[in-house]
């Protein structure tokens, strides 16, 4: 029977992926309409990992420029002031704000996201929804490393969680941990998940019916 779910934040928990896009668009857009197009593109497809290691890996592949420290310093400071606010603002997914007020005691609930540890904590802290979580992890930490982590420190069997998420770091973080998976799917992603055999939510208005049919499935095989 499931217990324990692993939530990503951004476009699981808030509608905030649209934010951080166009906060990579304004800070890019010096370099010409062309560059910001492949910066963005880039976010898009690599969602769910750190913007650290996506500003490292822009100037590599993209920008094809040396990244000094002070400008890495420079670019997050500039990123996480231009997204902070909005976030905090940002529209819950569909169904998640009904689901954590309903089921958080049900469940053991993690946050389990790439946004920096000190701004994730504060986002979730301004929008008054710390308690329904039982701990908060956010980068550097990898997703799948975090997962495993909590596994081992709960000893919480692998077959009696879920992870809900939005991008390939989180499904991977699910698969390497031997985690059933379940997708939040929209038009800007769901060209990721259409060949993966997982469920898959435009919304999170079903998902307990959906983790009940997943606990269900677990027990038949079991039995």
């Amino acid at each position: 029977m499931v217990r324990t779910i692993f939530f990503d934040f951004d476009g699981v928990i808030v509608e905030s992926v649209d934010i951080k896009t166009r906060a990579f668009a304004k800070l890019f857009e010096h370099e010409g309409e062309c560059i910001v197009k492949k910066v963005i593109s880039y976010h898009l497809e690599n969602a769910g990992v750190s913007r650290y290691e996506k500003f490292r890996d822009i100037y590599k592949e993209i920008l094809k420029r040396f990244l000094s420290d002070e400008e890495f310093e420079m670019l997050c400071k500039k990123f996480a002031a231009s997204v902070m606010d909005g976030v905090i603002k940002a529209p819950y997914v569909e169904g998640a704000k009904e689901f954590l007020e309903n089921y958080s005691q049900a469940y053991k609930c993690f946050v389990v996201s790439a946004t920096p540890q000190e701004e994730i904590e504060g986002i979730i802290q301004k929008r008054h929804i710390r308690h329904f979580f039982k701990a908060v992890y956010g980068a550097p930490a990898k997703k799948n490393d975090v997962v495993k982590t909590i596994l081992v420190k709960e000893n919480i069997d692998p077959c009696n969680a879920v992870y809900v998420g939005d991008a390939m770091s989180d499904y991977l973080a699910a698969k390497e941990n031997r985690v059933a998976f379940i997708a939040r799917v929209t038009n800007d992603n769901n060209s990721l998940f259409k060949d993966l055999g997982c469920i898959k939510l435009n919304s999170l208005v079903d998902l307990e019916d959906i983790i009940n049919s997943i606990g269900c499935q677990m027990e038949k095989n079991l039995g």
